[in-house]
């Protein structure tokens, strides 16, 4: 009689869910994302849960469906209804690789269009100009110069200390944590290194660049957007400018001035240049229209 082996009698083994509960899950999920995002994710799925009122075990296409109805709404961005149903498909996702959901139900699950409104937020460069030329507040001007020459985000400027910046020719050049968990230097024009300069003192290289004035701690993202706005309103500029308008701002001007789209993907760090592309799209330099008899 031949023999037999075991595997061909015993089941494969089947890797136990590596969650227990919602509430386990959701945590695991969470881990390691910035601050800001765990909060606003958590408040996505707080908010899908309150209405599903379900186990996600539990959870149906149908159930996501009429989540998704109920978000259709004047007051709701579509915007923020893409993102709050991203967070549950990623979520639903997870937990199925997991192996605590048996269905990644979230899947057929149709994200809805986004308008892209990215060409309303790109100041012209006049505008720029205006903000940095207008700050009086060596510590502001600097930051507000950093924020549209380097176009980094405004948690990676708050995340930048002295020891990340460095002399590099003329210039200088910074260091910054980005998203992703990515490192990437940036070279600053002369311009900005010696703004920079200017504001150090005797700062040591643990001291955080851009401090408080009040704790001396690193500045909080709310307190840059302050700065911002309130640069952007004394220019004459009643729109609501945040620090990421300067990033947008330094992508569409670098790329109108000739700067080779992958060289503006490395400065801002983008995962990939479809990303980058979006400003040439945004700020067409050219069109058909151009060709038409009107």
């Amino acid at each position: 009689m031949p023999e037999i082996a075991v595997s061909e009698i015993l089941p494969a083994a089947v890797a136990p869910p590596q969650a227990s509960s919602d509430a386990q899950l959701i945590e695991i999920w969470l881990h390691g994302r910035p601050a800001h995002t765990q909060r606003a994710y958590a408040a996505d799925i707080a908010r899908f849960c309150s209405v599903a009122r379900k186990p996600l075990p539990a959870v149906t296409l149908a159930d996501l469906q009429r989540f998704a109805d109920s978000l259709d709404t004047d007051t709701l961005a579509s915007a923020s209804r893409y993102r709050i149903l991203s967070a549950v498909k990623s979520l639903l996702a997870f937990g199925h690789r997991l192996g605590y959901l048996t269905f990644d139900v979230g899947r057929a699950l149709r994200l809805p269009a986004v308008r892209s409104r990215l060409a309303e937020r790109i100041l012209p460069e006049a505008d720029v100009h205006r903000i940095l030329n207008l700050e009086t507040n060596q510590r502001n001007r600097a930051l507000l110069l950093l924020l549209y020459a380097s176009g980094v985000r405004v948690s990676e400027v708050c995340g930048i200390y002295w020891r990340d910046v460095q002399a590099n020719g003329d210039g200088a050049q910074v260091t910054v944590f980005g998203k992703g968990g990515k490192t990437r230097a940036i070279q600053l024009p002369a311009s900005v290194a010696t703004a920079l300069s200017k504001l150090r003192g005797d700062a040591s290289e643990d001291d955080p660049v851009f401090r408080s004035r009040k704790r001396g701690a690193a500045l909080k993202t709310v307190a840059v957007l302050r700065i911002v706005r309130h640069a952007a309103r004394h220019a004459g500029i009643e729109l609501q400018v945040s620090p990421h308008w300067l990033r947008h701002a330094h992508a569409s001007h670098a790329l109108d001035r000739g700067a080779p789209i992958h060289l503006v993907q490395a400065t801002l760090g983008h995962a990939s240049i479809t990303t980058t592309g979006r400003y040439l799209h945004a700020r067409p330099s050219d069109s058909s229209s151009r060709f038409l008899a009107v």
